[in-house]
């Protein structure tokens, strides 16, 4: 049985198979890790102080199942998980975290564990010194919407996930699992 574990939370509308989360997940399990891949539907009628609680009730359990030492990867509405990785000491892959919500934010600075921030210029959701001061890992692509697209050719977009999937690879490799 494998030792690594990673846990795929995604976001509100952009499930574990899409690609910002696919090509992480796939990273670590060619690194021998067992993906834990969580599917939601997340109710956009939920009220905002039912957010948190909404997306920790789906991935504490596979936490728990994944084991201690997991690995965390999650995308916007996962990011929410922060606090618990940061409670299980985790390390973490955080894609387009929501850098403007108490809660992400409070669960990043409790973190002890190493964790990837990964976020564009253009997403109001990304604040690119909040995340310089929260972890010496981070990705920011100029430009970049919430969904790390840049307006242009798509193919510049596809460059872009080229880019975050090397910067998940080198952390895996110089940081998680040296």
């Amino acid at each position: 049985m494998s030792e690594r574990h990673v846990v795929i939370a995604p976001g509100g509308r952009y499930g574990p198979s899409a690609p910002l989360l696919f090509y992480p997940g796939e990273a670590a399990e060619r690194r021998g890790a067992v993906v834990h891949p969580i599917d939601w539907e997340y109710p956009l009628d939920t009220p905002a102080d039912r957010r948190v609680p909404w997306v920790h009730e789906r991935v504490a359990p596979v936490l728990d199942e994944a084991g201690p030492g997991a690995l965390v990867v999650g995308k916007s509405l996962g990011t929410l998980s922060a606090p618990l990785a940061a409670d299980r000491e985790l390390p973490a892959v955080w894609l387009t975290p929501l850098l403007t919500e108490a809660p992400c934010v409070e669960g990043l600075r409790r973190a002890t564990a190493p964790f990837l921030l990964v976020g564009g210029t253009a997403d109001k959701l990304w604040v690119g010194d909040l995340a310089r001061e929260l972890t010496p890992y981070v990705l920011e692509i100029e430009g970049a919407d919430h969904g790390m697209f840049l307006p242009g050719p798509l193919s510049e977009s596809a460059a872009v996930l080229g880019q975050v999937v090397a910067a998940v690879e080198t952390f895996l490799d110089d940081v998680v699992w040296p």
